[in-house]
C-alpha cells in the first residue's frame, strides 16, 4: 500500500498529525525495558521520533523510500526500507535478532498489513514474555459542526469509493482488528484505548491533510479531483464564519496494546 502514499509524501508529511506525549508515556510505562524498539511502516517517522525520547535506540522500517526521505534523522533511530513482504533473513538483517525488542510500534499502518505473517514477525522479535506490541490509529478530524458535517459528506460520499477496504477497520476504531495478544499486567484488557491528538492548523493545511488521503491520491489516478471549487467553496464558508482562522482540530487516536507472553 505504500505506493498510494509515494507520490503526495511531502503532503503527508506536512499534512499529517503528530500523536499525543500521553500516548507514548502510556505505551512506554508499560514497557519493562526501554533498549529497542521497532517502528514499522513508520512512513516520514513520525511515531519514531517520539519513541527516541524513550527507548535507547529505535529501527524504523517501511517499504517507501520516497516517505523515508523526509523522516527525520536523529542520533538513535535507524531507518531503513524494507520489502513489502518481508523473508526470515530480511527481517534478521533488516530489523534485528530473535528476542530482541521490547516493543514493537504500528502507527496508522497495521490495517494495512497481512497479519498473519507480520504477528509472527512480531512474536519473533519480541523479548518473551514481556514483550509489547502497540498499534494506534486515529479516525476522522473534528473542528466544529459546520466543517464537521461537510467533512462527513466528503470523507463518505466524494471520498468513499476510493478507500480501500482495509480503511474500515480506522473506521471501526481497530475494535475488530485481529489482535492475538495478551493485555499487559494491570490493565484489563488489550484495547482500543482512546487518546486525543490536537493540531494548530489553517484551511490550507487542512486541505493539505485530505490531499494526503490514499483516497485522493487514488482519486486522481482515475482523473477525479475531490477538491472541487465548489467543495472548496463550501469548506471556505464553513471554516471562516466564526472568525477564526486558525483552529484547533482533534485527531481521535485508538489504541490497541498487549504483550507476547510465550507465544512462539
Amino acid at each position: 500500500m505504500a505506493d498510494l502514499f509515494i507520490k503526495q509524501a511531502k503532503q503527508y508529511s506536512e499534512g499529517r498529525p503528530t500523536y499525543p506525549q500521553q500516548l507514548f508515556d502510556f505505551v512506554a510505562s508499560n514497557t519493562p525495558s526501554h533498549d529497542l524498539a521497532w517502528d514499522v511502516g513508520t512512513g516520514t517517522g513520525q511515531a519514531a521520533q517520539s519513541l527516541a525520547n524513550y527507548y535507547k535506540n529505535v529501527i524504523a522500517t517501511d517499504t517507501s523510500p520516497k516517505q523515508l526521505e523526509f523522516a527525520a534523522k536523529l542520533p538513535n533511530i535507524t531507518y531503513r526500507c524494507t520489502s513489502a513482504t518481508m523473508s526470515a533473513d530480511e527481517l534478521r538483517e533488516k530489523v534485528g535478532s530473535e528476542s530482541s525488542f521490547d516493543l514493537v510500534t504500528i502507527a496508522q499502518a497495521m490495517h494495512w498489513f497481512d497479519l498473519p505473517t507480520f504477528y509472527q514477525q512480531v512474536k519473533w522479535v519480541l523479548k518473551k514474555p514481556d514483550g509489547v506490541i502497540a498499534a494506534w490509529c486515529y479516525t476522522t478530524p473534528e473542528v466544529n459542526p459546520s466543517v464537521d458535517s461537510l467533512f462527513q459528506i466528503f470523507y463518505t460520499v466524494g471520498a468513499g469509493p476510493y478507500w480501500e477496504p482495509a480503511r474500515k477497520l480506522v473506521d471501526q476504531k481497530y475494535e475488530t482488528i485481529d489482535f492475538p495478544f495478551e493485555p499487559i499486567d494491570g490493565l484489563e484488557h488489550n484495547g482500543p484505548f482512546r487518546f486525543n491528538s490536537e493540531k494548530e492548523m489553517d484551511l490550507e493545511g487542512y486541505f493539505t491533510y485530505l490531499r494526503s488521503w490514499s483516497a485522493y491520491q487514488t482519486a486522481r489516478e482515475k482523473g477525479v479531483e475531490l477538491l472541487t471549487d465548489s467543495v472548496v467553496e463550501d469548506f471556505t464558508r464553513a471554516w471562516n464564519e466564526d472568525g477564526k482562522l486558525q483552529k484547533t482540530v482533534t485527531y481521535p487516536v485508538y489504541l490497541r496494546i498487549g504483550k507476547v507472553g510465550s507465544s512462539i
